[in-house]
């Protein structure tokens, strides 16, 4: 039998790459089909049992779930270096999809009343529960997709792919709650939400494990090298380290520890907006459950557009994330300030929306080019073949612990406070991630400038 023509092989390697990019694509965004359906489903849960249940108690499921996603980041980024990333990918999904299902049942043990002090405990527990285990699940997700993606694509192409891959969980969780929203248009409860987000998660998982493919080698295509400044060095991941070489060589870089603190601040502003951007709309623009969950697209579909552009502008930088970083920090506590201290509620109902939508875009705009950055094209480059998915995991673990606070924590203050505050509090974060976003961008320029590579 002839062996195939270099041509043909190259013509191959092409198709199944724009494979491997579409199906991970389609397989994230729908991750975020049943994510962002407790945030849709959280004024229909307020109507449904307020007042025994409360913004605080939607943001403490809500944080127990980040902490359980966090603790799953790096559990779930070692352990991909050794199961491989599309059984993670794959089985992340199916799991998620399970918790979905079983959050519809979790209100069956008993009807959520006050309690005596002032928390339905047991009533609310089967919430906790399922809601972590879902976002446990949910963590292995990405890992799994960089992982892949490290093995498909050579170093001078994965800025690029990732610029596009790091759009499907901002478009994903936009169609989200488009489709979620219509949900709620059409007379289903919260129940319906959750019971539809799972049905289509699972359609396209059977899609995806279809044509999703784990290296270039297992249909005898040849495969890239590692990128040249990761920490591991040439190793391709092949091989089995023990636990101490594979934390090793990122816990002693410090561009890995600056963007872990930066991806803290960044992570929880986003987490808190992506959570209750549906109750603040229907809080302070006075929108229906419905209208309040498709009109809160406008954060993912604007930062959809922050990525692609901070991708392209990093291309045309030589690959200097600080001279897009800092700048969009700056812009960002701009934003939060005027947030803060612009009196929204004053303003006639004609011109608070848009105003309000504008500054919501403003945000969304400033904070996810650099959010991206951080657990896509800095954790590949970072960790490479061997640790790409374990760099991510520990960056997002970062990330999320310091989100805990977005649900519990911003739902009280919402409640003690006003919102105002929230955006307040945000904007300091915002001023402190600037702080770190500078020192990343002075040293990693430094060095790029000097021919090092930045380790």
């Amino acid at each position: 039998m002839p062996e195939p023509s270099p041509t043909s092989s190259a013509v191959r390697l092409r198709t199944w790459q724009g494979v491997t990019v579409a199906t991970l694509f389609t397989g994230y965004a729908g991750y975020y089909i049943c994510r962002s359906n407790l945030s849709i489903a959280t004024p229909l849960l307020l109507d449904e049992y307020g007042p025994a249940l409360t913004r605080g108690h939607i943001g403490d499921i809500a944080t127990f779930g980040v902490i359980f996603y966090a603790i799953g980041k790096t559990i779930n980024g070692a352990a991909v270096e050794y199961l491989g990333g599309r059984r993670m990918f794959l089985g992340g999904l199916f799991a998620s999809v399970v918790c979905t299902v079983l959050f519809c049942f979790a209100d069956r043990i008993g009807p959520i009343r006050p309690a005596a002090a002032g928390f339905p405990f047991v009533a609310l527990l089967p919430f906790f529960v399922v809601w972590s285990a879902n976002r446990f699940m949910q963590s292995m997700g990405w890992g799994g997709l960089l992982q892949i993606v490290s093995r498909w694509f050579s170093a001078g192409r994965l800025a690029t792919v990732m610029g596009v891959l790091t759009m499907s969980y901002l478009l994903g969780d936009a169609a989200a709650r488009l489709f979620l929203g219509s949900i709620v248009s059409m007379g289903f409860g919260w129940r319906g939400v959750f019971a539809f987000a799972a049905g289509s998660l699972g359609a396209i998982g059977i899609v995806c494990a279809l044509f999703l493919k784990r290296r270039p080698s297992d249909l005898g295509l040849p495969e890239p090298p590692p990128p040249p400044d990761n920490v591991y060095g040439t190793d391709t991941g092949d091989s089995r380290l023990s636990l101490v070489k594979l934390f090793a060589p990122l816990f002693g870089s410090l561009t890995f520890w600056l963007v872990c603190f930066m991806n803290v601040g960044l992570t929880l502003i986003r987490e808190t907006f992506n959570l209750w951007n549906p109750t603040y709309l229907r809080d302070v623009v006075r929108l229906d459950p419905a209208d309040a969950a498709m009109t809160s697209l406008i954060f993912p579909l604007v930062g959809a557009a922050s990525a692609g552009l901070g991708g392209w502008l990093v291309d045309r930088l030589n690959g200097r994330y600080g001279l897009v970083v800092v700048p969009s920090l700056f812009g960002l506590v701009a934003v939060l300030v005027a947030f803060a201290v612009f009196p929204t509620d004053a303003l006639e109902p004609t011109v608070r929306a848009p105003a309000i939508l504008s500054l919501i875009g403003l945000v969304a705009f400033f904070v996810i080019a650099p959010y991206t950055f951080c657990s896509g094209v800095l954790a590949l480059k970072i960790g490479g073949q061997r640790g790409s998915g374990l760099s991510a995991g520990l960056i997002d673990t970062a990330g999320y612990l310091g989100a805990t606070l977005a649900g519990s924590g911003m739902g009280r203050v919402a409640d003690a406070y006003g919102w105002s505050t929230v955006f307040g509090t945000l904007a300091a974060v915002a001023f402190a991630t600037l702080f770190v976003g500078g020192f990343y961008a002075i040293r990693t320029h430094r060095r790029t400038d000097s021919g090092e590579a930045a380790k």
